[in-house]
């Protein structure tokens, strides 16, 4: 999803990539939220969120390695 929001959305802000991966970290702890209050059968799991956080990297990373090699 990252890859391609970073695409979408061309910025010149020093810090748009910490900024985007600060929101996917918001997202995916409020989605966790969420499970725990009203989905039965789920609970809150932290790794849950360090995995959506890792994802979100990775989505940034090849983003910039594609930038690199092809204009996007």
């Amino acid at each position: 999803m990252l890859f391609l929001v970073r695409s979408a959305f061309q910025s010149d802000v020093r810090f748009y990539n910490i900024m985007i991966i600060f929101l996917a970290g918001i997202y995916g702890y409020v989605v966790e939220c969420v499970q725990e209050t009203w989905v039965s059968n789920r609970s809150f799991d932290v790794f849950d969120i360090l995995a959506d956080l890792v994802g979100s990297i990775i989505g940034i990373l090849i983003w910039a390695w594609a930038k690199k090699n092809k204009p996007l």
